[in-house]
């Protein structure tokens, strides 16, 4: 069974103000995909903070995926993208790319997302929009994917071409 850890940036959210509506659709969808969701987390818009928490989740194995959700825009305080690339040891551009793409069908706005998605160790990290149904259309869209990328990552697959 593949682990999860989702991580919710918010100030507003931690500091009790605001409920985290996003980190639940998180965990239903991947409940429902047979993930077994490790850890949760609500923390502030914190750079430093959030790069911790990630960099401990992916060096304590405590997830093989790691998903974020809030702190993707254009407010001063949004800063989940360089927390994120702060740790990575590997930038994999392609799947924030495939999520703006497919949000751009929906909304022109999805360009101002600021998402990234990197690998630390064994663990792949994916910034995830912070509305709810940003984050269920971006989800549900890469997660059959994920999959294989997952099986390369931890050594079960070698191979992406498909036959």
């Amino acid at each position: 069974m593949r682990r999860a850890a989702v991580i919710t940036s918010s100030d507003s959210g931690y500091a009790g103000e605001r409920e985290d509506m996003s980190a639940p659709v998180i965990c239903d969808i991947l409940e429902k995909a047979g993930y077994q969701i490790t850890y949760k987390i609500l923390l502030p818009d914190e750079r430093g903070m959030l790069s911790r928490e990630m960099a401990r989740l992916a060096d304590e194995n405590i997830a093989d995926l790691i998903l974020t959700t809030g702190g993707t825009g254009f407010s001063p305080r949004d800063c989940m993208p360089e927390a994120t690339m702060d740790i990575c040891e590997r930038q994999v551009p392609g799947i924030p790319e495939a999520m703006r793409a497919y949000s751009m069908q929906i909304t022109k706005r999805a360009m101002l997302s600021r998402q990234a998605a990197g690998i630390r160790k064994q663990a792949l990290i994916i910034n995830l929009p912070g509305s709810p149904k940003a984050v269920r259309e971006c989800l549900e869209y890469i997660l059959p994917e994920l999959e294989h990328g997952l099986d390369i990552l931890q050594g079960t697959a070698h191979n992406c071409a498909r036959i």
